[in-house]
């Protein structure tokens, strides 16, 4: 696992390249569970890279020891194309593994990641669902006081109840 860390810390596509060629398995995982393709999420990895990787059979499902997906860190890292890709996919905006029922839209108000929260609305995402202490994504943008997040779900609370 360390000759893939310290691959992705230098955002090397060679390297990482030469590691698929040499036969090193792109699932493998740190103590903490997370595989290969989270950790190049995490190192912000370019696009052709995390492309790499998948192509190569990264599990683009997995989740770490703590229930955080794959998913969970595309999003908590901004990565809008990832994010994207993987509800094309078929991944379900409003599926969590975490213990404490934290969604999705819930982990994007929290970051105050705006444009990843779009999508995951224009995707379905209950704004309305609860997490385990009865918080909802909106909430946690106004306690995290992300005033861009709270001023785009009062938005779509609005053209959502102006649709109906």
């Amino acid at each position: 696992m360390q000759k893939w860390i310290e691959t992705l810390e230098q955002n090397n596509i060679l390297l990482v390249k030469k590691l698929i060629k040499e036969g090193n398995n792109v699932n493998d995982c740190n103590e903490q569970g997370e595989n290969v393709l989270a950790i190049a999420i995490q190192k912000r990895c370019d696009k052709t890279i995390i492309d790499l990787l998948i192509e190569h059979g990264a599990d683009i499902f997995s989740k770490d020891e703590s229930g955080i997906s794959i998913f969970d860190q595309a999003i908590i890292f901004s990565n809008v194309e990832l994010t994207q890709k993987m509800i094309e996919q078929g991944v379900n905006v409003n599926v969590t593994s975490r213990e404490s029922k934290m969604t999705p839209l819930m982990e994007a108000a929290c970051y105050g990641r705006c444009e990843v929260a779009q999508i995951l609305l224009d995707n379905g995402a209950d704004m309305n669902a609860k997490d385990i202490q009865g918080y909802s994504a909106a909430d946690f943008a106004r306690r995290m006081r992300k005033k861009k997040m709270t001023e785009l779900f009062i938005k779509n609370y609005e053209n959502h109840k102006s649709v109906k």
